[in-house]
């Protein structure tokens, strides 16, 4: 698969080819990535996450209880897209509404990884990151809440960015945890990666939450040569698995070559960060998810009245997952437990953002691992707790608002690849890119 890079320089003639093969290919592929092969535009084909609005479009969040939904605008970031010359590409497979790590909750059944079909892609975005490493989309976006575009990212191969929260308009995007949630580029590289980020960042007066800084232009000015200065965090790496930890120690090694310094620092203990993550993630969650009751939204269940209505509508349209998240998050709203959970829980975010803080008072960059395994088989994540621990790596980050960016690294005895994350200080993606392109140069992974 070409490059975006690549595609930038091809003429129309040539990229009406490309997107008839790419639709070829996707509709024969086992992987189940697209869940749709809308179109809009005959620019460069980018594939969509399917909680992110597209004028016209089926537009579902991967649950039965949008079925039919069209919808009726554009998110700021497909009009941002089309302005550089990209065209809107089929639908993404995603957890439904978001609210998972495998994309195995998704109504239209699970997305296969491309480096072994018995295992997950990861989730929420596992179609975006499924297409891109299995060849069959230039690159994709999707959204990170809590590790979504990183997670699975790492799991396929790929790299998957989150930006700065309010760094790319959220106007036109699915709500599952509006002070969490942020759409980000799943690309092959790092550069396609910063080129897409370009396109898509900047302030949308259409999002109270849209930072309103100076635009940026990170593609143009990217300098690999860069010597950073890179904590890792000691005691983080002590939960994943053997192979994730060889990982680590070999990049490392490889980053000091490159000529960073590395300072090692030692984080609160990630079930901190789960817990207080899961209490406000839930919470919004819940808020969110009240429109959808048959009425303002979704589809509608028989019933004899309007009580009957919501309870049928809501039970036979959202699945497990979605249901389990809404009941945790009304638990911690509710009365007798607000203060007990969710007060405490804000209170421990600023803690989060502030060890943060501190340790960038001595580094331009954190590397840390993205999930403590590579990708688990398909089935493997029935228990509950252990597929929320899989995202301990990466929920801290969407807590504090940072930038992160997961790269490939290298592969297991199973050929799986692993990956690893940089963090950055807020509204610092220059820096960001600049040492992911100096750790891809350092790591030379092999797809």
């Amino acid at each position: 698969m070409i490059t975006l890079k690549e595609a930038l320089t091809k003429s129309q003639e040539e990229l009406k080819t490309i997107r008839a093969s790419i639709k070829m290919v996707a509709k024969d592929s086992k992987l189940n990535a697209y869940i749709g092969f809308e179109e809009s535009g005959e620019g460069i084909p980018i594939l969509i996450k399917d909680n992110i609005q597209v004028k016209d479009w089926n537009v579902t969040s991967g649950s039965k209880i949008l079925q039919g939904y069209k919808a009726p605008y554009n998110a700021t970031v497909i009009e941002n897209l089309q302005k550089n010359g990209l065209s809107p590409f089929g639908r993404a497979n995603m957890d439904e509404f978001a609210m998972g790590s495998t994309t195995e909750s998704s109504c239209y059944g699970a997305t296969k990884n491309p480096h072994g079909n018995e295992r997950v892609a990861g989730g929420s975005s596992g179609g975006s990151a499924s297409a891109v490493a299995g060849g069959i989309a230039i690159c994709a976006l999707g959204s990170d809440t809590g590790g979504s575009i990183r997670q699975p990212a790492s799991y396929c191969g790929v790299v998957g960015m989150k930006p700065t929260y309010g760094r790319v308009s959220r106007f036109g995007l699915g709500a599952y945890a509006s002070s969490l949630d942020q759409i980000g580029p799943i690309t092959q590289n790092v550069e396609d990666s910063a080129i897409l980020y370009d396109m898509i960042n900047g302030y949308d007066p259409k999002d109270s939450t849209s930072a309103n800084v100076e635009n940026q232009n990170i593609s143009k000015s990217l300098n690999p040569n860069r010597k950073l200065k890179i904590a890792v965090i000691d005691n983080y790496i002590k939960e994943a698995d053997e192979d994730i930890q060889n990982a680590y120690a070999k990049t490392i090694e490889e980053l000091e070559k490159q000529g960073h310094t590395i300072i090692h620092k030692n984080m609160q203990n990630t079930k901190y960060d789960i817990a207080t993550y899961y209490i406000l993630a839930t919470a919004e969650a819940a808020t969110n998810l009240a429109r959808y009751d048959g009425v303002r939204y979704g589809t509608r269940g028989d019933s004899k009245n309007i009580s009957e209505m919501f309870i049928n509508s809501r039970t036979d349209g959202f699945g497990d997952e979605v249901k389990r998240r809404i009941l945790l998050g009304n638990f911690v709203l509710s009365s007798g437990y607000y203060d007990a959970y969710y007060v405490k829980a804000q209170k421990v975010r600023h803690l989060i953002k502030d060890e943060f803080s501190a340790i960038f008072e001595e580094a331009d960059l954190i590397l840390s691992p993205v999930a403590p395994t590579v990708a688990p088989k398909i089935g493997a994540s029935k228990d509950i707790l252990e597929m929320y621990k899989s995202d301990m790596y990466t929920i801290a980050i969407n807590l504090a608002g940072l930038p992160a960016i997961s790269l490939p690294v290298a592969k297991n005895s199973e050929d799986m690849p692993i990956g690893l994350q940089l963090i950055a200080k807020a509204f610092d993606e220059q820096t960001l890119f600049d040492g992911a392109m100096s750790m891809e140069k350092a790591v030379n992974y092999k797809k």
